[in-house]
């Protein structure tokens, strides 16, 4: 075994290895950029070296300064992760030229992998089945329209590097065939550098299944069974699972003899996963499993698969790198029970799941599951790095289980700060056909957008936010009895109103104190009486008519998050928010909290009046239009579109008046 590794990448894959390295008694150490130098991979790594700026292509994608990191370090290893450099053979040349490991497969076998046409090809001579369609190297427009004839309508287009729905487009006829393949050769030109494509059979309701594998350097080839990822949006995995519902155990070895033969073919060493899709239109059938490609690396939805084992896949790979045989053989692995793996994203459902960005104020994750994160409160969600914060792995005896415990383990995600889809994954959760084991890729666009959709907080959610707003929150204590009528008045009780904006819209909530911690908040017409029972600050027990209730409430600043009956609810105090100007002097527009600058409506020189937009915000969940605080004209700007802001930075600021 190594002595010590370095690690290649950054966030929850980083902890990861460092969790396993550090059980096996393999020292790490980290990488970071400039945006990461507070990260919690690199607060867990025995040592750790700045490589370059936040942008990736000049730290987490540069590899002299890579490979000097885990030569200056004395690391024996470089373990790759996923994503970043992890599927690139001129990485593994170089970190093999300075007489390090690469712990993954060869530099040939990854190039063999790496075109998806080339890929086609080699496992069709391997018996290994493969997708109907063009996959050869000629791509003048009519070659390829006529090759989308004799395939027959619906086709898809298909990058032939890269991955990710990237490139990609399904075409229903034959006039719009050629709109369809410029779109996608220009999209696969800007995202992988080569526009070429390949041509293959659309399939009515495809189900992309993938095999977990493993090589040694010693000739063995197992597979690790199975694992569903249909559930995507937008070629994206949103929750995986395995093992795969309705599978057989003759489907499971075809499959599994399939994908092993794939990695022998080209000599593979570690972990891989060959990834198939299936037309389910009939139902799951050995003549109706496809290979799709290829990803020469650990994968994202590992977890899943060391749950059902009972393994630990990221020792394999130390073991195997290091030379060992693999741990086991084919017919001493089994599975066990059923796994679910969901991934939380800083992203907003509703918004297109638009990346969002800010400090994670909190950041609390469920207990009694697996959690895989890279991230802590306090962080901040910057916008250089994909957006997920991390991935929650449930295991049950069935997969009802292991899924309702996917839904209760969501329903206590509590993240403010930042948008994320919590609320997203546990609707998917509740999907009768995905309860059902009835899924497909298409399964997510086909539900319609009150999936996507986040409900509007209920009253009494409305109810806490305006109490947290106006301080009342805290109990009263002590045995002195004028405490305990707080709010009391002797001539009546004491009535105050607050606005707060909630999803894009402006509330007003009228509180009525009427002593010992009890309260009736009027809101739309619907009064809410609740008496406050305890708060320490976050948690709060609440009796609603008789019930008590528990729930989180955080208040930053001007944002409050209320977390109630399994939703987290996000609010801004909107006369502070929307009316800033005005509370700082007249002269300056500050942002109210972290957030995004989305639109800036007027630049230096222009002459606005009280109440224009000048700067619209995204944070929290929702959009802030902050207004002109008086007539006047704008002195300087000194944010643009796109920025990502803290809490307090100047925005605009007008000139004085006399010199207006």
């Amino acid at each position: 075994m190594f002595r010590k590794i370095l690690i290649a990448n950054r966030g929850e894959i980083a902890c990861r290895i460092i969790r396993t390295a550090r059980r096996t008694g393999v020292a790490t150490v980290a990488v970071f950029s400039d945006a990461d130098r507070d990260a919690l991979h690199v607060a867990l790594a025995d040592e750790a070296v700045r490589i370059g700026p936040a942008e990736a292509a000049k730290s987490y994608l540069n590899i002299p300064a890579i490979v000097e990191a885990a030569r200056a370090s004395g690391a024996e290893a470089v373990h790759p992760g996923y994503g970043f450099l992890s599927e690139n053979p001129e990485f593994v040349e170089a970190v093999e030229a300075a007489g390090l490991v690469f712990i993954g497969p060869s530099a040939n076998a990854i190039r063999a992998m790496g075109l998806k046409d080339a890929a086609k090809a080699l496992m069709e001579k391997a018996g290994v089945p493969v997708v109907p369609g063009y996959h050869g190297e000629r791509q003048e427009p009519s070659f390829l329209a006529g090759e989308a004839e004799a395939i027959g309508y619906p086709v898809l287009i298909k990058a032939r590097a890269g991955g990710g729905g990237k490139g990609m487009r399904k075409v229903e006829r034959p006039e719009d065939f050629v709109a369809a393949l410029e779109s996608a050769r220009r999209e696969a030109e800007s995202a992988f550098g080569d526009g070429r494509v390949l041509v293959e059979k659309y399939m009515a309701k495809p189900r992309h299944i993938e095999v977990q594998v493993f090589g040694d350097a010693h000739g063995n080839v197992v597979h690790l069974f199975e694992r569903d990822c249909s559930l995507q949006r937008r070629h994206q995995k949103v929750i995986e699972e395995a093992p795969a519902p309705g599978m057989t155990a003759e489907m499971r070895a075809a499959m599994g003899t399939a994908a092993v033969r794939a990695a022998a073919a080209i000599g593979y060493s570690g972990a891989g996963t060959v990834e198939f899709i299936a037309d389910v239109s009939e139902g799951l059938r050995q003549d109706r499993f496809h290979f799709m490609e290829m990803n020469t690396r650990l994968q994202v939805e590992h977890p899943v698969t060391e749950a059902i084992t009972g393994l630990d896949l990221v020792e394999w790979q130390l073991r195997v790198a290091a030379g060992e045989p693999l741990p086991k053989r084919q017919d001493e692995l089994s599975i066990d029970g059923w796994a679910f793996e969901a991934r939380l994203y800083a992203e907003n459902p509703a918004r297109d799941f638009l990346p969002a960005t800010g400090r994670l104020s909190v950041f609390d994750l469920p207990e009694g599951v697996r959690v895989d994160s890279g991230v802590r409160a306090g962080d901040l969600v910057t916008p250089y790095y994909d957006p997920m914060i991390a991935k929650v792995v449930t295991h049950g005896r069935t997969r009802a289980e292991a899924l309702a415990r996917l839904e209760g383990a969501l329903a206590e995600c509590r993240v403010a700060g930042v948008t994320t889809n919590a609320g997203f994954l546990a609707r998917l959760c509740r999907l009768p056909a995905f309860s059902a084991g009835d899924v497909d890729t298409g399964l997510i666009g086909r539900s319609g957008e009150e999936l996507l959709t986040e409900p509007e907080a209920s009253e009494e959610a409305f109810a806490l936010a305006a109490l947290a707003a106006l301080g009342l929150l805290a109990a009263p204590s002590g045995d002195d009895p004028w405490q305990r009528l707080r709010g009391f008045r002797l001539w009546g009780e004491a009535v105050q109103t607050v606005f707060l904006d909630h999803g894009g819209a402006e509330h007003a909530l009228r509180v009525t104190m009427r002593g010992e911690g009890r309260f009736r908040v009027e809101h739309g017409g619907v009064a809410t009486d609740l008496c406050v029972q305890s708060f320490d600050g976050r948690a709060v027990r609440v009796a609603f008519d008789g019930h008590t209730l528990p729930a989180t409430v955080h208040r930053e600043a001007r944002a409050i998050t209320v977390f109630f009956a399994g939703r987290g609810h996000a609010f801004v105090l909107a006369e502070e928010a929307g009316h800033q100007g005005e509370a700082a002097g007249g002269d300056r527009l500050s942002a109210p909290m972290p957030g995004l600058v989305r639109i800036v409506s007027a630049g230096p020189g222009a002459r606005v009046k009280k109440g224009d937009p000048l700067v619209t915000m995204e944070a929290m969940k929702m959009e802030l239009v902050l207004a002109a605080p008086r007539d006047g004209v704008v002195a300087a700007v000194p944010v643009a579109a796109g920025d990502q802001v803290p809490e307090g930075a100047l925005l605009v600021a007008l000139a004085p008046e006399e010199a207006a």
